[in-house]
């Protein structure tokens, strides 16, 4: 199968990701994965990349759709792949489709992870880190520590990141809604979208979207 996996930020997508990636046997390929690859190994794309991260702009849809186009290509992709983080933007889903055209390949479905926005902001905002061991998080309200701001594994502070504050997430959602959420009516109209609930246990929310595919 191939699978775009979509949701905002705070969704689940990349745990999720990892488990139907597994239980459908092909590769899970993320956009985090993709620049920190292409980067590391010092490939031209990551280079140029690379120099306008470091100038703090936005890599410019080329560059992300030829790292995308190159681990589509890889012999573990020939059979399928699941996507998380791209296409980003409409101009990044037409491009895409492009390039499964051109291979004579195409999309099997679209799934996306709906949870309302109070929600990924009470899970984002919620999250707390060790500040000696950044490996064990906790949460407020799903995962609090026996000690309030004190880890339970080494006795470490407890902090939230500055990314995870409620503006910053409110911010993020924002970002969200203008550029992502138009590609979910793109592929309404091509009758690939699957939507499902990310509410829930995570394994509830694997068979939710197993199920919905296998329909």
């Amino acid at each position: 199968m191939r699978i775009v996996l979509v949701g905002p930020p705070g969704a689940g997508k990349g745990t999720q990701a990892a488990f139907l990636a597994k239980n459908l046997s092909i590769p899970h390929i993320s956009t985090g994965d993709l620049f920190r690859a292409n980067i590391s190994q010092g490939t031209d794309l990551g280079v140029r990349a690379k120099a306008f991260m470091d100038a703090g702009e936005l890599v410019p849809d080329e560059i992300t759709i030829g790292m995308a186009k190159d681990r589509m290509e890889q012999p573990d992709a020939a059979n399928g792949f699941l996507l998380d983080g791209f296409p980003r933007n409409v101009a990044q889903a037409e491009a895409l489709d492009e390039m499964l055209t051109g291979a004579g390949m195409k999309l099997d479905a679209v799934l996306d992870l709906e949870v309302e926005e109070d929600e990924v902001v009470k899970r984002i905002a919620g999250r707390r880190i060790c500040r000696q061991d950044s490996a064990h998080v906790f949460h407020v309200i799903y995962a609090a520590p026996k000690t309030e701001g004190v880890c339970d594994h080494c006795g470490g502070e407890l902090y939230q990141r500055g990314d995870d504050s409620e503006d910053t997430v409110r911010n993020r959602l924002e970002v969200y809604h203008t550029q992502t959420e138009p590609i979910i009516d793109y592929y309404k109209a091509q009758g690939l979208l699957v939507t499902i609930s990310a509410l829930g246990e995570v394994h509830e929310i694997t068979k939710r979207a197993m199920d919905a595919l296998k329909k």
